[in-house]
């Protein structure tokens, strides 16, 4: 083949048309568990987040409430994928070669919510959300003096059992709004590392366990994420049926297959190499506490 700009052209059209097919048919597990939010700047604050009151009967006038303000900002960040083909290999006709190249690119590119959305979750104990709490933990409490409510909690100690299920679903289903009022929150989703899917499959699938009637099966659905292979013990509690998740997924800018292929560039130049390259702009972090259940798995 003939180097030309015209070959080069051609050659960036087809590795991104097969990135971009690829791109699209990967699937992505994160929207299971938090709400994609587009961002128009470097950073994004999330000051809306707590629990909205109930509806109440309109007697008299409207009662105003003046929601809690919380300042719980996500900042984006940059992210790259950067691979290279070397110029003789263009110039031999061997484009093909680097088409499962290309696809793995997107298929990585595409997969990358899910890694910062659920890398989340082991850190969930220590590092903070919007209240400025642990995003897992016992001492969650409203921002403001007159709230009707004390601490709460969605945090346990236990191993992943059917009783200690059980106690996780009634903690999630018992919390209160800062009105002192029920949330209504149902769970919906139990998320494990590799190393308990059977065990949750038991809770969740079979008929009987224990040689008893299993009254949890069916409660919900189950996810076992790769990225907790390394706290096997931990598992969450997650309801993710409502507008708001319990995670967010900020994207500022959406991946894109870029070249760096001209013949005067310093890569082509002295190191006959065409690159190619995918880069984004978004971040991860916390929503609502009371939309997830964590258990540190060591009891």
């Amino acid at each position: 083949m003939i180097i030309s700009s015209e070959t080069i052209n051609s050659v960036f059209h087809s590795f991104n048309t097969v990135f971009n097919m690829a791109f699209a048919a990967a699937e992505v597990r994160y929207l299971k568990v938090a709400m994609e939010v587009p961002s128009e700047t470097r950073d994004e604050t999330y000051a809306w987040l707590g629990a909205t009151p109930s509806m109440r009967e309109w007697i008299s006038e409207r009662e105003i409430k003046n929601l809690a303000t919380y300042d719980y900002t996500i900042k984006n960040r940059d992210f790259e994928l950067t691979v290279s083909v070397p110029r003789n290999d263009i110039e031999d006709d061997r484009i093909g070669v680097y088409k499962p190249i290309m696809q793995d690119l997107a298929y990585s590119a595409k997969l990358h919510p899910d890694k910062l959305v659920f890398e989340l979750f082991p850190k969930a104990f220590t590092e903070k959300c919007f209240d400025g709490k642990p995003f897992i933990s016992d001492q969650h409490k409203p921002l403001y003096s007159n709230a009707k409510i004390a601490e709460q909690s969605n945090k346990g100690t236990s191993k992943l059992t059917p009783d200690s299920y059980g106690a996780a679903r009634s903690q999630m289903m018992t919390l209160m709004n800062d009105e002192g009022e029920p949330l209504y929150i149902i769970p919906d989703l139990l998320v494990v590392a590799p190393q308990n899917e059977a065990v949750a499959r038991k809770i969740l699938m079979a008929d009987e366990i224990q040689q008893g009637t299993n009254i949890y099966k069916d409660t919900a659905e189950l996810l076992v994420v790769p990225e907790l292979a390394t706290h096997p013990a931990q598992w969450f509690l997650l309801c993710t049926k409502r507008p708001i998740k319990p995670f967010i997924f900020q994207n500022r800018r959406k991946p894109q297959l870029v070249p760096k292929d001209n013949p005067s560039d310093d890569n082509v130049f002295f190191q006959k190499e065409y690159i190619y390259g995918v880069d984004s702009r978004c971040n991860a972090g916390y929503g609502l506490w009371q939309l997830a259940f964590g258990s540190t798995g060591e009891e």
